[in-house]
This record gives structure tokens, C-alpha cells and sequence, in this order.
């Protein structure tokens, strides 16, 4: 608890809104993708996405506006943070509403990159999906009435034909903004393409060097091992000589402590008279 009152509060902020705006841009995508795959659904129905829709892009701006806010660097956020403002300004603007399909992607993402490292493979599968769809989407609102894209079917398998540059041609835009949706589906296919690719050479790169990383501690810890043995057989070695040469001395000794015993002890002089005693008897 206290490492997350130590964080700044825009960093807060955006950890405790990522999901609910994860939400928001799934509302988005099914309010946006109800009137172009049922254009014979109830007005009521098609007035109710559009009102998602306005209702999720507020919330998208007023999320940034809550950042800018909180941030203690306020013109440093805004030239760091750019293309956010650009995604959430450009599509409100008339000529540019078809830009609100990747605008919608790009924030998302741009919020999911804040996640950690092992969640980087879900995202960037959230984004090939979210790409796949709103591609499929968008050329289908633009070529449904001209172009040769007629169902939501064709659609998608366009898409990801397109994605994956494959391009079999037997669907093709025809009109200016579906050659656009095109190119940028073609390009955004290819950058996440390098993102797993990228992201999974850095998985087995982690991998081996983690096991290198335990070779090398057991290696470490046999050494040591090794040597505390070694260690040990001269202690033992050290320890049998001594016991050796102890067990080897004392005989002798002994022998020497027994001969000590049984010598014969030396004579002890005869007891004279005092000189103060009698004399001879005359």
C-alpha cells in the first residue's frame, strides 16, 4: 500500500482506469459495428451506437483532460503525449471521423503498453483481433455501396488476407478511403508482426539465459562442494597421523615406567651409634 501512495497521481490514475477504458472501447467497438453489419436495424437501435459512441469519446477525452490535470509537467505531457491528444480531437472533426477506428486502437494501446512484460503477448493478440475487426469494419462501411466488399464475410476475410500480406486480390478496395484503410492495415499488420516475433525471441532468450544462469550455480555450488570435501579428507588425514604417533609413543614409555619399578633400590647405610652414647664396657 505504501509503494502505491509513494506513485505520482497521474500514474495512479492511469493504472486504476486502464480497464474500465478497456471497457469502454469494447462498448465502442459493438456500437460502432452495429449500424454498418445491420444497416436495416431500428433507428432506435442506430441512434442508441451513436450515442455510445459520443458517450465513449468523452470519456476518452475527459480521461486525458484528468491526466493533464494530474501531471506536475503539464507542457511536457502534451508534447509527450501528442498523438493521444490527436486521437482524441481529429475524429470529432467531420473529415476525419473514419480516423476514430484507429484512433480508438491507438489509445488503447497506448494504455496497455503500460502493462507488465508477461502481459505484452495478450495485448498485442487484443491488438491483432481489434485490428482485424475494425479494419473489417471500416472497409466494409466504405465499400458496401460501391466497391466489391459487400458482407460482413468478405469483409473480414479481406482483412486478414490484407494483415498478413497475403493478398489474394479476389477483394480489393476500390474507393480512395478503402485503399487508405488498406495501407494502414497493411502496415499496422506488419509492425505487429515484428512485436511477436520480437517478443518471442526475447521469451527464449530469457529462457536460456535462465538456464545458464542455474548451470552455472549448480556448477558454483559443485565446486564448492568439491572443495569442502578435499577440506575434509585433510582434516581426516591430519587427524589419523597424530592418533598414529601418539598410539606409537606410549610403549616405551611404559616399558621404561616398568623397569623404573622393578630396579632394585639402592642400599641404605647402616645405623651408628651416637657418639653420646655408652662406651664399651671395660
Amino acid at each position: 500500500m505504501a509503494s502505491l501512495k509513494q506513485q505520482p497521481p497521474q500514474i495512479r490514475w492511469e493504472n486504476r482506469t486502464q480497464r474500465p477504458l478497456l471497457a469502454l472501447a469494447v462498448v465502442f467497438a459493438v456500437a460502432y459495428a452495429v449500424p454498418i453489419v445491420a444497416p436495416d436495424a431500428p433507428q432506435g437501435l442506430q441512434d442508441a451506437c451513436r450515442l455510445a459512441e459520443k458517450v465513449v469519446w468523452g470519456a476518452f477525452a475527459a480521461d486525458y483532460l484528468v491526466r493533464l490535470v494530474l501531471t506536475e509537467h503539464r507542457l511536457h505531457f502534451v508534447r509527450h503525449h501528442w498523438l493521444d491528444l490527436a486521437a482524441v480531437v481529429l475524429p470529432l472533426l467531420r473529415p476525419f471521423q473514419l480516423l476514430r477506428v484507429v484512433s480508438t486502437l491507438m489509445l488503447v494501446g497506448r494504455r496497455a503498453r503500460m502493462a507488465t512484460q508477461i502481459r505484452l503477448t495478450t495485448y498485442v493478440s487484443g491488438a491483432v483481433v481489434g485490428l482485424l475487426i475494425f479494419g473489417s469494419l471500416a472497409v466494409l462501411s466504405v465499400e458496401q455501396k460501391t466497391g466489391n466488399i459487400k458482407t460482413p464475410g468478405d469483409a473480414v476475410w479481406w482483412s486478414f488476407t490484407t494483415m498478413t500480406t497475403v493478398g489474394y486480390g479476389d477483394h480489393s478496395p476500390t474507393t480512395g478511403l478503402g485503399r487508405l484503410i488498406a495501407v494502414g492495415l497493411m502496415l499496422s499488420g506488419i509492425a505487429l508482426l515484428g512485436v511477436v516475433t520480437a517478443n518471442i525471441a526475447a521469451w527464449f532468450m530469457a529462457r536460456f539465459e535462465q538456464d545458464d544462469a542455474e548451470e552455472r550455480r549448480q556448477t558454483a555450488a559443485i565446486l564448492e562442494l568439491t572443495d569442502e570435501v578435499k577440506a575434509l579428507r585433510a582434516q581426516v588425514a591430519a587427524l589419523s597421523g597424530a592418533s598414529s604417533g601418539a598410539s606409537s609413543g606410549a610403549p616405551s614409555g611404559a616399558k621404561g615406567t616398568t623397569a623404573a619399578a622393578g630396579a632394585p633400590s639402592a642400599p641404605t647405610p647402616a645405623t651408628l651409634p651416637s657418639p653420646s652414647g655408652p662406651g664399651p664396657r671395660t
